[in-house]
């Protein structure tokens, strides 16, 4: 028998770490040649670990939400043969610097680490890790025995719990059952101390004593607990991304009203006509290609300024970010070259794009590099927000909820689907007159749609 480390691969292009999101085994699993050892994230793309070799896991390297070194070793398993690690006495370190024989290190998630110091380990014949006899005891009080909780809640009973089995009925006099009722007391939750837990006066007026909102409470209890929740993974990619756009971009938000009947009744038509080689059509590709001829006209627009270089790097091809939710947060796939694509491509390749950012398998190059997004709740947009620019980008134009609202045309009130977009820049390099000129000819081009089509 041999081991066999693995280490954490090349993920990526330019990729010099990743973190470690999800273990998928645990130590003393038995594990097949391209079975899923671990997931890592790098730039919102989620990278599964697969195991080469068939072995038992050993050791594991890292815990979740740690960021590891491309190269670092992960896991060691116990494999037939040989394996890839040089045979070291007990208490050596290995070539990868894992110490020989190495278990159940203090590396492991918490939930697993369960095992005591080096010094209450053995090895049992088949090579496996065995307890010692007597191990060490840890120090952290989560390891303390349940009785110290269970005889504290019997010092301190809770004030809303029943004091008796359930079905039980309370025993106590007529005066003191009038005197309850007209108090709005529930004697099933009052602790009697005359014999066989009769209830008294007294006892009535020790549970008002204790408030009266505690005494008209039946079966309502304060909740006391915290709940600590590591951020890890995407949501902490995340939090990084909001918190660098939002402490050095000083935002703008324009919000504009657009009448989209026309242009609603012209994708209902055309989504009428249905051909294999054409998906159905949403508001985004419309939205798209009206961007792309707004962008045309202003392509201060299309550009991300490195603020630390002071440059802003203006580009020519438009690559068009769809903020996208997924189960597991926020992720922004790009359709790359709106320039040159049509209302049907661009919408196939929206739909391509969120089935692939759903089901967590988009590439990092399908996860980077727009120039500027689109960010939309659908019927959830509410009617206007402010939405926070993807850094390094200078602009971000928010859908909001289409509505049937009365609009007056001069003589009368009628019904039309108006839309609202909700759009922030970066008001260090585009002035407030810019981003009006480039949302008004947004709307314009919305709200004649056939202006879309035309060169």
């Amino acid at each position: 028998m041999g081991e066999h480390v693995i280490k954490l691969p090349d993920v990526g292009e330019g990729v010099a770490e990743a973190e470690l999101v999800e273990w998928h085994v645990k130590v003393g699993d038995l594990v097949r040649e391209d079975t899923v050892l671990a997931a890592v994230m790098t730039d919102k793309a989620t990278v599964e670990i697969p195991s080469p070799v068939d072995g038992e896991i050993l050791w594991l390297g890292a815990e979740i939400g740690d960021t590891v070194a491309i190269g670092s070793p992960i896991v060691r398993l116990k494999v037939a043969g040989e394996g890839n690690v040089k045979n070291t006495s007990p208490g050596e370190s290995g070539a990868d610097g894992i110490p020989a024989g190495a278990s159940h290190g203090d590396r492991l998630p918490p939930a697993q680490n369960a095992a005591p110091s080096s010094s209450g380990l053995s090895r049992g014949s088949a090579g496996s890790p065995e307890l010692a006899s007597h191990p060490r005891r840890s120090a952290d009080p989560r390891d303390k025995p349940e009785d110290d909780g269970v005889k504290k809640d019997r010092a301190m009973p809770s004030l809303s719990g029943a004091p008796r089995a359930e079905g039980e009925k309370p025993l106590a006099s007529p005066a003191v059952r009038l005197r309850a009722k007209d108090a709005g007391i529930d004697l099933r939750q009052v602790a009697g101390s005359g014999p066989a837990g009769r209830i008294s006066h007294e006892d009535i007026d020790a549970f008002l004593a204790r408030g009266p909102q505690v005494a008209r409470a039946t079966g309502l209890a304060r909740k006391d607990g915290v709940e600590d929740i590591k951020v890890v993974g995407l949501r902490r990619k995340i939090a990084e991304k909001m918190s660098l756009a939002k402490s050095r971009i000083p935002h703008i938000t324009y919000v504009e009203e657009i009448d989209v009947t026309a242009l609603e009744e012209l994708r209902a038509t055309l989504n009428r006509e249905k051909r294999a080689d054409r998906p159905k059509l949403t508001l985004l590709p419309f939205l798209m290609r009206a961007m792309v001829k707004a962008i045309g006209e202003q392509p201060n627009l299309n550009a991300l300024f490195d603020d630390d270089a002071g440059i802003i790097h203006q580009h020519e091809g438009i690559h068009i970010g769809i903020a996208a939710q997924t189960p597991n947060g926020l992720v922004v796939p790009v359709v790359k070259h709106a320039e040159a694509r049509d209302l049907w491509d661009c919408a196939a390749e929206v739909n391509r794009l969120a089935d692939a950012a759903k089901a967590g398998t988009a590439s990092r190059d399908e996860l980077s590099g727009s120039t500027i997004t689109i960010t939309s709740l659908g019927a959830m947009g509410g009617v206007a927000t402010t939405p926070v620019i993807n850094y390094p980008e200078v602009a971000i134009v928010g859908v909001n909820k289409m509505m049937v609202r009365p609009v007056w045309d001069g003589t009368q009130f009628i019904p039309r689907k108006m839309m609202n977009l909700s759009s922030s820049f970066d008001h260090r390099v585009i002035d407030g007159w810019d981003a009006a000129v480039f949302v008004q000819r947004i709307k314009a081009l919305l709200e004649t749609p056939a202006l879309i089509f035309v060169d």
